[in-house]
């Protein structure tokens, strides 16, 4: 399992910030070739791209190129696709069938230039009622699909809402990306961005919230933003020591011939050892 909490966005045309980005502590690079760049600056930015996934081969790198009703899409995908691409971010994913035509032109481009088959992944934003509703069809349309990520703001014009602080007119949505993706058998998926990057006290509680749901990561527009994401999703010191001290009593009950035993006056059965195993694997500690 892929521990990558944090989803960095680097503006397709922004040179400075393209030849920054390997710097940062990101999990992921995501070079944004859609609502960062103008219609006029699309061919540059891909150039640019282009050069940053070659200067930053050490990390891991997406690109969001822009959505399958774009006129953009096919120039995005043939001019991105190359050597040093982990995968590609679709945004505005609504349908199945969208999923599985952007795996075939990856499929032919990966033949084409001598790659290996399926290293190119796919993450499908979901953003409007229509992908929502469709969330399990598209996380489960392609091999290629890790996992799903949110997108907040095109989400509550599609449907009318406000977006508000607390996140409430967005918890169905973001409940459902959750039950999908593991219904779907892929990993938890991504947040969306939080816009007020002075806000440290504000993202806290989102991504805290979000973590409570069950996503696994945030999508981030700012350097400033990466360590308190990290932190958050990072399991403590006390979480580990827990779910070490848990694992070794249930793996000692299972030696006396018992699959469930009591810790401190708590029932402990195989799914909460199995959340405690998962924390240890999160933090990079063995277990049995």
């Amino acid at each position: 399992m892929n521990e990558y909490r944090t989803w960095m966005f680097v503006p397709g045309s922004d040179e400075n910030k393209l030849q920054k980005a390997g710097s940062l502590s990101a999990d992921v690079l995501i070079y944004d070739l859609e609502d960062a760049v103008s219609p006029d600056e699309k061919e540059m930015a891909r150039t640019r791209v282009r050069k940053a996934i070659d200067l930053h081969a050490n990390k891991v790198n997406f690109v969001r190129i822009n959505s399958y009703h774009s006129p953009y899409f096919y120039e995005d995908l043939t001019n991105v696709l190359r050597a040093g691409v982990s995968g590609i971010v679709l945004p505005k994913a609504e349908t199945s069938e969208q999923i599985v035509f952007l795996d075939r032109i990856i499929s032919e481009l990966e033949t084409k230039r001598n790659m290996d088959s399926c290293q190119i992944k796919i993450v499908p934003i979901i953003e409007s009622a229509l992908g929502v509703h469709h969330a399990f069809e598209i996380a489960s349309a392609s091999p290629r699909v890790i996992r799903m990520a949110f997108g907040s703001m095109d989400f509550a014009l599609d449907i009318r809402a406000d977006l508000t602080k607390n996140g409430m007119e967005l918890l169905y949505a973001r409940s459902h990306l959750v039950i999908a993706s593991k219904a779907a058998g892929i990993e938890g998926p991504i947040d969306t961005v939080y816009v007020d990057i002075k806000d440290c006290d504000g993202l806290l509680k989102e991504t805290t919230l979000i973590k409570q749901l069950g996503f696994h990561g945030k999508l981030i527009i700012h350097p400033d933003q990466i360590e308190l994401v990290s932190q958050v999703f990072a399991p403590t010191k006390e979480e580990i020591e827990e779910a070490e001290r848990l694992v070794k009593a249930f793996e000692r009950s299972l030696v006396n011939g018992s699959g469930v035993l009591q810790l401190d006056g708590k029932m402990v059965d195989l799914p909460i050892v199995d959340r405690a195993r998962r924390i240890l694997q999160s933090a990079g500690v063995h277990s049995s």
